[in-house]
């Protein structure tokens, strides 16, 4: 990126204060998941005689039916609910660019074919295709990864695609075509760069789609499963203690809620800071 984009995304995060604040929070849940092994507790470690305690200084979180401390298990949670939302973006965004420019520049019976076969994908409830999917593998966290990166790319592919049929129409890319090269070439330095700031929009809501759907999957005991913990399946956990400990939902629930939230408000501000049509920025 250039010096200039820079600059103007740092006077979009400086006017717009939630993107500021989602940012930082971003940035303390990943750093605070990252140094997981830092603290005293081992996450899996089971102490029945301390099963259901309260939060308090000793167990900042309190501890689960099986006295394993919470807020160890949230953070080793949080690394595995991030990794499932960064890497099955990489998929999900390196399918949809690869589709969407290789639809928008060929055009023709190419485009018609892979924007039939988005439509129908697009029809069906992806979250059912996920199910299902899921219910013929090993509920692993890899499959998981392949799993929501292989059912995310469609709406990237559109995207992509749109801005694809605007910029192949460029006097830069004719000018390239005119002087010999060939598409790979043109695809690869011209288009590719025209289309990243909206990859970069993509991506973050991508993880935040991600992110809720591993959660969903985890709770409904279909993706991570124990001894690992991720906030999905400490949610389902805490299901039977929702009166007695409602904390249990609590804490996990927080965290989706936030590092979700945070995503989509950062993906907003991107798009508006990486929009030239755009020079205002909402929510200052």
């Amino acid at each position: 990126m250039s010096s200039r984009l820079f600059i103007n995304l740092k006077i979009h995060f400086k006017k717009n204060k939630l993107a500021l604040i989602s940012l930082i929070i971003l940035g303390i849940i990943i750093l605070c998941s990252l140094l997981a092994f830092l603290s005293p507790y081992d996450p899996n470690k089971i102490n029945v005689s301390n099963k259901l305690a309260s939060p308090s200084l000793q167990h900042l979180f309190g501890t689960d039916e099986l006295g394993r401390d919470y807020f160890t298990r949230a953070l080793y949670g949080g690394r595995i609910s991030l990794k499932v939302g960064f890497l099955s973006m990489l998929v999900s965004i390196s399918l949809g660019t690869i589709i969407g420019v290789v639809s928008g520049y060929l055009g023709g019976i190419v485009d018609s074919l892979l924007m039939r076969l988005i439509d129908i994908l697009m029809c069906i409830p992806t979250f059912f295709l996920i199910l299902i999917a899921n219910a013929y593998l090993e509920p692993n966290i890899n499959n998981i990864i392949i799993i929501i990166g292989l059912f995310g790319w469609m709406g990237v592919a559109r995207v992509v695609r749109s801005e694809t049929l605007s910029y192949k129409q460029r006097e830069y890319v004719l000018c390239s075509k005119s002087l010999g090269a060939g598409n790979f070439h043109i695809i690869l330095k011209h288009i590719i760069p025209d289309v990243i700031s909206s990859i970069i929009v993509m991506s973050t809501l991508n993880i935040a789609g991600a992110i809720l759907t591993e959660s969903s999957l985890s709770f409904l005991g279909l993706g991570v499963q124990q001894p690992m913990a991720s906030w999905g399946s400490m949610l389902q956990n805490a299901q039977g203690y929702i009166t007695d400990k409602p904390h249990m939902a609590i804490f996990p629930g927080m965290f989706i809620l936030l590092t979700v939230l945070s995503f989509n408000l950062l993906g907003e501000t991107l798009r508006i800071a990486l929009d030239p049509h755009m020079d205002t920025p909402q929510g200052s």
